[in-house]
C-alpha cells in the first residue's frame, strides 16, 4: 500500500499496554484516512451512551495516504472522538509536522483509550512507546509544554501535540495544539485528552514514506503547486483569510454583537488590507503548502507591544465583530491566550458574545462577572474572560460549558441568543444572508461549521439565483461530500482553487501515492460513505431530526442593517430544506440512514458494528 503503513497503534492509558492493529486495505480504500478513517475506528470502539469525558471514550488520531508525501497542503491529521461539546461525533483537522512524524514512526493512526491515574505524556519513538510522568507540565500553556517536552527528550526532530490548562480543566471546547500554534481546534478533543490525564504526545519517526509512482507524482504535484501560486489564490497569499472580513461585511453576512447585526461599523479596521498595512510581520505556510495563507501580525505599541500572533478569519471574526471589538492588539492578545490555554477561538468568542448580550440585557451583572464591565466592545473584558474560561474560575466556569449548556443553566430567555447548532458555536457567516450555508449549519454532522461544507461559496457567487430551493439539498450534499474527501485525504481546502477537477485529480494523486486506484467516482463515493458513517454514529448516540436546526434568533429576527436588511429565515423554509436534503441523501423523512443506503455504499462493516451494540 506504499504510503500507507497499514498499522494502527492502540495505547491503553489505564493498563499502560500498547498493541498494533492491522488496517486492512479494504478499510483504507473505503474510508481513506483522516476524518474518514478516524470515524471508522471510533465507530468500532465507542458504544452508545458513552460519556465523552469517561475513560471509555477513545481519542483517535489519523493521517492519510498523502501524509508524508510531496502532495501539496497535505501535512496534517484528524482527531476524532465523541465530542464533550455536542455529544455527537467530533472531528477536527490540524496541520503541521506532527502527522509526518507519526507516519514516519510507522503508523497511519493512533487510538488512545482508558485514562491514566496520574498525569502522563507519551513518547512514541518508532516502535517503542514510553509513558512519562507529566506532573511538572500541568498548568503549562500548550505551546510551552511542547517546548519543554522537546527539550527533555533532547531532539529537535521530535514533534509534540499537547493540551493547555483549558484541556486540563475540561473546558468543553478545549483543543489540542501541535507544532507551536496549530490546532485540532473544534469539538472539544482537548477536553477528552485532559480527561485521560494525558498532557502531551511526542513522536519521533525515522522511517521514510514511499509512494507508488514517484516520477508521475512529481509531475502532478508540480502542476498543482504552480496553479496554487497563480492568481486563483492571490487574495489569501496577499491578505490571508482576514480578506473575508470586508467581503462578508459588504453583503451583510458578518456576525456582529452575537448576531444582533450582520455588518460591523469598524470592519475596515479589521480587514485584511488594514492588517497588512499596519500589523503584518511575516507570511508563513504549513509544511508542503504552496498557498501561504498564515499571516503573523505584530503589535508595535501600547500594552501588548511586541506581541506576535497569527490570525485567521475564523478567530478574527469570533473575537472581533462577534464581541463588538475593533482593537486589533486586544484580539491578538485574546488569540494568544486561547493558544496558551488550549481552547477553541470560535467557541470562546461565541460564548463570550453570548455572555456580553446577557450583560447587555441585565441577566448578568458585575456581581456575576467579578466586577468586569462585560459590555460589547470592551477589549479588556474580552481578554479577562479568556483567562477566566481557560482557568474555569468565576463566570468562566459557566462559560467553559459552551453556550448551549450555559444558556440552559442561566435560562431567562437567554437560549434565544445562544448561537450554536447541536451545541457547537456558529462561526463568522450569517446564514440569514447565506441561505445554503444556513442548511449546512443546521445539518452539520459535528455542529455549526462552515469547513465541513463550504456551501457559503455557492451563496457568494449567486449560484442559487438559477436553482430552485428544491435543489439546495443536493447542492449542500455535494459540498459536504467534497469536504469529507478533502478532510479524509487531509488536504487543506486552501487548495480548492488549484484543481481543475478536484475529484479526478485528487484521486489520481491518491493513486500515485498509495497504489489504490479509486477514480473520480470512487473518491466521490468515499466522501458520501464517510458522511453516512458519521450520521450513523450521531443517530446511535442520540441524534434526532430536532437537532438539525438553527438558533431561534436566526428564525425570528430579520437582519437589521446593511445590504441585506430585512432578510429572514423562517422555520417553514428551513423545514422544507431539511426535507429536500434528506431526500437527496437517500435518508428517511426523519433523517435516519436506512440499511439499504449502507448496503448501496458497501458499508456492511458498519451494519455489523451496529448489530453488535
Amino acid at each position: 500500500m506504499y504510503s500507507y503503513s497499514g498499522r494502527c497503534l492502540v495505547v491503553d492509558l489505564g493498563s499502560r499496554k500498547t498493541t498494533i492493529e492491522e488496517l486492512p486495505e479494504a478499510m483504507l480504500e473505503k474510508y481513506l484516512g483522516g476524518v474518514g478513517l478516524g470515524s471508522r475506528l471510533l465507530m468500532a470502539r465507542c458504544r452508545p451512551g458513552t460519556d465523552p469525558l469517561s475513560p471509555d471514550n477513545p481519542l483517535v488520531f489519523a493521517s492519510s495516504g498523502l501524509t508524508g508525501t510531496m502532495a501539496p497542503a497535505s501535512a496534517g491529521h484528524a482527531v476524532v472522538t465523541k465530542s464533550p461539546l455536542t455529544g455527537l461525533l467530533g472531528d477536527s483537522v490540524a496541520y503541521g509536522n506532527w502527522s509526518l512524524s507519526l507516519k514516519q514512526a510507522g503508523y497511519d493512526a493512533l487510538v488512545v483509550t482508558g485514562a491514566s491515574s496520574s498525569p502522563v505524556y507519551l513518547f512514541i519513538d518508532d516502535d517503542i512507546v514510553h509513558f512519562l510522568k507529566a506532573e511538572h507540565l500541568m498548568g503549562r500553556g500548550a505551546p510551552q509544554t511542547q517546548q519543554v517536552v522537546r527539550r527533555e527528550i533532547g531532539d529537535d526532530r521530535v514533534r509534540v501535540a499537547a493540551i493547555g490548562p483549558g484541556g486540563e480543566a475540561l473546558v468543553r471546547y478545549a483543543c489540542i495544539n501541535n507544532d507551536a500554534h496549530h490546532q485540532a481546534g473544534r469539538t472539544g478533543c482537548g477536553a477528552v485528552m485532559g480527561s485521560k490525564n494525558l498532557k502531551a504526545i511526542a513522536v519521533r519517526g525515522t522511517r521514510p514514506v514511499s509512494v507508488s509512482d514517484l516520477g508521475a507524482m512529481e509531475q502532478v504535484c508540480a502542476a498543482l503547486y504552480a496553479r496554487a501560486q497563480n492568481a486563483c489564490r492571490e487574495d489569501y497569499r496577499a491578505l490571508g483569510t482576514p480578506y473575508n472580513v470586508m467581503l462578508l461585511n459588504r453583503v451583510s453576512a458578518l456576525p456582529t454583537r452575537n448576531f444582533q447585526q450582520a455588518s460591523f461599523e469598524k470592519a475596515e479596521v479589521l480587514g485584511g488590507e488594514s492588517l497588512a498595512e499596519h500589523y503584518l510581520a511575516k507570511v508563513t505556510a504549513c509544511p508542503t503548502c504552496p498557498v501561504g495563507c498564515e499571516h503573523v501580525y505584530r503589535v508595535k505599541q501600547g500594552t501588548y507591544a511586541g506581541l506576535e500572533m497569527s490570525l485567521d478569519y475564523a478567530t478574527l471574526s469570533a473575537l472581533g465583530p462577534m464581541c463588538g471589538i475593533d482593537s486589533v492588539p486586544a484580539i491578538l492578545k485574546a488569540a494568544e491566550l486561547c493558544d496558551y490555554y488550549g481552547i477553541d477561538t470560535v467557541s470562546t468568542g461565541g460564548t463570550i458574545a453570548w455572555a456580553m448580550e446577557c450583560f447587555q440585557r441585565e441577566l448578568l451583572t458585575r456581581a456575576d462577572t467579578g466586577g468586569v464591565d462585560l459590555r460589547f466592545g470592551n477589549a479588556e473584558a474580552l481578554v479577562e474572560m479568556v483567562h477566566l474560561i481557560g482557568r474555569r474560575t468565576g463566570l468562566g466556569d459557566l462559560l467553559a460549558e459552551g453556550t448551549r449548556r450555559a444558556s440552559a443553566q442561566l435560562g431567562q430567555g437567554s437560549e434565544h441568543w445562544a448561537m450554536h447548532s447541536k451545541g457547537m458555536e456558529l462561526p463568522g457567516y450569517d446564514p440569514r444572508t447565506l441561505k445554503t450555508q444556513a442548511l449546512a449549519f443546521a445539518v452539520g454532522l459535528r455542529g455549526g461549521c462552515r469547513s465541513r461544507s463550504s456551501s457559503y461559496e455557492l451563496d457568494m457567487v449567486s449560484v442559487l439565483d438559477e436553482i430552485s430551493p428544491a435543489g439546495w439539498g443536493a447542492l449542500n450534499m455535494e459540498q459536504e461530500d467534497l469536504a469529507a474527501a478533502f478532510d479524509s485525504l487531509v488536504m487543506c481546502k486552501s487548495m480548492r482553487g488549484a484543481f481543475h477537477d478536484f475529484l479526478s485529480e485528487a484521486a489520481r494523486l491518491h493513486s500515485l501515492a498509495t497504489g489504490i486506484d479509486l477514480g473520480a467516482g470512487g473518491l466521490r463515493e468515499a466522501g458520501e460513505r464517510i458522511n453516512n458513517l458519521k450520521k450513523v454514529f450521531d443517530v446511535s448516540h442520540g441524534w434526532t431530526r430536532a437537532d438539525d436546526w438553527l438558533p431561534p434568533r436566526l428564525l425570528t429576527d430579520p437582519i437589521p442593517d446593511g445590504e441585506a436588511q430585512g432578510v429572514l429565515l423562517t422555520q417553514e423554509g428551513l423545514s422544507l430544506l431539511l426535507d429536500d436534503y434528506y431526500l437527496a441523501r437517500g435518508w428517511t423523512a426523519e433523517g435516519l440512514v436506512p440499511e439499504r443506503k449502507l448496503d448501496e455504499l458497501g458499508m456492511g462493516d458498519i451494519v455489523e458494528i451496529m448489530r453488535g451494540y
